[in-house]
């Protein structure tokens, strides 16, 4: 016996639509897109009309022309998430983050207190149930893999165990994408090779595999294919990064416009540090321009910090040094990434210690946004504007 099926794969269905049409009852059973100019999420209803995410807002309205738009509202998503996340650790100590609406969960050795790992996983999905009011999908396996593949095949709102004497039968059978990092371009590369199923990969001998698709690539999705992924579930590791980015479609943005969705994605970013008593000491810039080639610029900072101000000085000039390069290419993405994170109180104070106005300005505005939202107070350039939020990414650790 290789051990019992004790890892939880959790992961709330369309989250961010999900929380839509919870908290607006006339769009329940009705397609709903997030977002305009490009899709953030879509309900399973828009789903079903080949409706995806970060597809064209155009296109999408083309496929299914009676859905319903909604601006993203990035406060509730939160809001929702934290709640489900009091959950996941209300359940078990050991939660494993992936990013706003999924994490996995260690459940082995509850059994006397909690039960098994299917009955543990049926509660949970029921509290989310009825605390949240939202659908999560659960898959249960013995490695996190597993777990992950089987919560995707149980959507939506669906739960899956993969006892292990039936690992290799349910996976085996799957198409190659189900890989954990398959994308589009090594799918393609294996689809012209004639593998189609993950029981195709892991037929080939491990140094083929790495002959086709690079030594590291090649080895990772070998052991997959062959069941094998020794990772635990680790609430060890601290992020080294956070980040926020926004699509912004095909049309042009003038520099203007640019550097008010750099600085609203800025705010947020330098509000999330302070929240969690960080600071960070380097700042990259993100783009993807229209023909979407992508680059990446950054910027250290000595000593680190967690001000705005400095924070959006240092983001404004990363950008000043883009223009020329979007003027001539136009721009689809922009977002910003605030790495090498340390701990607020692990950096020796520089005397005299100066307690200027900016200073003073981050926390009276976290203090007004933590008591009456995000959205009771804005810089004046802010004012009238879209707040367009696309999603966060995923949580870079180190």
């Amino acid at each position: 016996m290789r051990g019992e099926a004790t890892v939880l794969h959790a992961d709330l269905d369309a989250f961010y639509a999900s929380v839509e049409q919870r908290d607006a009852p006339e769009l329940r059973g009705r397609p709903v897109i997030v977002g305009g100019g490009v899709v953030l999420a879509a309900s399973y209803e828009a789903k079903a009309y080949g409706v995806r995410t970060a597809m064209g807002g155009r296109q999408a309205r083309d496929l299914c022309p009676g859905a319903v738009v909604v601006p993203p509202r990035m406060e509730a998503y939160s809001t929702a998430s934290r709640a489900v996340f009091a959950i996941f650790r209300d359940t078990t100590p050991f939660v494993e983050g992936l990013s706003i609406d999924e994490a996995f969960l260690e459940v082995g050795g509850l059994r006397r207190i909690a039960g098994t790992p299917e009955q543990i996983a049926v509660r949970l999905r029921e509290r989310v149930r009825a605390e949240v009011g939202l659908a999560i999908s659960v898959g249960i396996a013995r490695t996190k893999f597993l777990a992950k593949v089987a919560s995707a095949v149980s959507k939506p709102d669906g739960l899956l165990l993969v006892e292990p004497e039936r690992e290799a039968a349910f996976l085996l059978p799957l198409p190659v994408e189900r890989l954990w990092g398959v994308g589009a371009v090594t799918a393609e590369k294996l689809h012209r090779l004639g593998i189609r199923t993950v029981g195709q990969l892991a037929e080939l001998e491990a140094v083929a595999a790495e002959q086709l698709l690079g030594k590291a690539v090649g080895a990772h999705l070998h052991a997959l294919a062959r069941l094998r992924d020794p990772r635990p579930v680790d609430t060890t590791r601290r992020r080294a990064s956070i980040g926020s980015q926004r699509a912004l479609g095909s049309r042009p943005r003038p520099p203007g416009e640019l550097e008010l969705i750099l600085t609203q994605i800025v705010d947020r970013l330098a509000r999330r540090l302070r929240d969690g008593d960080r600071v960070c000491r380097t700042v990259v810039l993100r783009l993807r321009f229209g023909d979407f080639t992508k680059a990446t610029r950054s910027h250290s900072i000595h000593p680190a910090t967690d001000r705005t101000a400095v924070l959006l000085a240092v983001a404004r000039d990363l950008l000043g040094g883009a223009q020329a390069e979007i003027a001539e290419r136009g721009i689809t993405l922009i977002g910003v990434s605030l790495s090498q994170l340390a701990r607020a109180d692990s950096l020796q104070p520089e005397l005299p210690i100066d307690w200027d106005d900016d200073a003073r300005l981050d926390t009276v505005l976290d203090a007004v946004r933590d008591r009456f939202g995000a959205a009771s107070v804005a810089r004046a350039a802010h004012l009238g504007r879209d707040p367009g939020w696309s999603p966060p990414t995923l949580p870079e650790h180190g």
